[in-house]
C-alpha cells in the first residue's frame, strides 16, 4: 500500500512539473515563410497572429515574418483568398529557421445576389421617406474614424442591461464568469495594431473566435444581453465588434465588483 502511495505521488509530482515547465516555456522569436501551396510563391502581407502571445504581424514582400512565440504556441494565418491555417509552433522552428507554411487558395462560386427595389422616384424628397430608416444611435470607436450603429443607449435600456448583469442567472454573467482568461486577453487583443488592422478588414468572426475562444453564437449572446440592436451584429465588422463587447465587459466588471 505505502508502494503505492508513493508511486501515486510521484506521478502527480511529475505531472505538475510538467505542466509548469510547458506553462512558463521560454518566450523567443521564429521566423519563417509563407508561400502559396499551388505555386510555391511568397505571399506578401499575410496576417500572423500567435493566439497564445496575442501579438501580429505581417509577412514582407519575400513571404517572411518574425513573431514571439513559445514551444507548443499556436499561430492562426489569414489571407484574402486562401484557406486560413493554424500552425503548432515546435523547436525545429527554433533550430532551423527555414520554416515554410504553405496556405491553400480558395474556390469561390458566385452567388446569386437578389436586389431588393426600394421603389425610388428620381425626387430625393420622396425617395428619402421610402428608404428604411436606422433608428439607433452613432457611436464612435477609440482608434477608428468612422462611427457605428451600437444598439439603442436609451435610459431604459441602460436600465435593461444593469438589470441582466446584476441577475446571476443570467446568460450574460455564465458567459463572461466560463471564459475568465479569454476575457482578459481583450486588452492585449486591442493593443497590437496589427492584429486591429486584420479585424477591421473582416467580417466573418473566424479571427475572434480563435482570438477569444468563443463560438460564434456565444459571441452573439454578448452583444445581444448588451442590447446592441441586430442590425449591428450582423453588419458590424470584426474590430467593432471586439470593442462593443470589451465595453460590455469593462461594465460587467465594475458592476461585479460592487456586489
Amino acid at each position: 500500500m505505502r508502494r503505492i502511495l508513493l508511486t501515486f505521488f510521484a506521478l502527480v509530482s511529475l505531472h505538475g512539473f510538467a505542466q509548469d515547465e510547458v506553462e512558463n516555456q521560454e518566450v523567443g522569436e521564429i521566423t519563417a515563410t509563407v508561400i502559396n501551396a499551388q505555386s510555391d510563391m511568397p505571399l506578401e502581407s499575410v496576417h500572423v497572429i500567435n493566439l497564445n502571445q496575442v501579438k501580429g504581424t505581417i509577412t514582407n514582400q519575400n513571404g517572411k515574418f518574425t513573431i514571439p512565440a513559445a514551444v507548443n504556441d499556436t499561430l492562426y494565418l489569414s489571407y484574402l483568398g486562401f484557406k486560413t491555417q493554424k500552425v503548432r509552433v515546435t523547436n525545429d522552428m527554433f533550430k532551423f529557421g527555414d520554416t515554410k507554411i504553405a496556405l491553400t487558395e480558395l474556390a469561390y462560386a458566385l452567388e446569386e445576389v437578389i436586389v431588393r427595389p426600394y421603389q425610388l422616384t428620381g425626387y430625393l424628397e420622396i425617395d428619402v421617406k421610402n428608404l428604411p430608416i436606422n433608428n439607433a444611435p452613432q457611436y464612435s470607436i477609440s482608434g477608428l474614424n468612422t462611427s457605428y450603429e451600437a444598439g439603442n443607449k436609451s435610459p431604459s435600456a441602460v436600465t435593461k442591461v444593469l438589470g441582466a448583469i446584476l441577475n446571476p442567472a443570467d446568460l450574460l454573467r455564465n458567459l463572461f464568469g466560463k471564459q475568465p482568461r479569454q476575457m482578459r486577453k481583450l486588452r492585449q487583443i486591442k493593443e497590437d495594431d496589427n492584429i486591429r488592422d486584420l479585424l477591421a478588414s473582416k467580417f466573418d468572426r473566424e479571427t475572434l473566435t480563435e482570438l477569444l475562444q468563443l463560438e460564434k453564437v456565444d459571441i452573439e449572446d454578448i452583444l445581444n444581453n448588451c442590447n446592441y440592436s441586430k442590425s449591428f451584429i450582423s453588419t458590424a465588422n470584426d474590430l467593432q465588434i471586439l470593442d462593443a463587447i470589451s465595453s460590455c465587459y469593462e461594465e460587467y466588471k465594475v458592476l461585479n465588483r460592487k456586489q
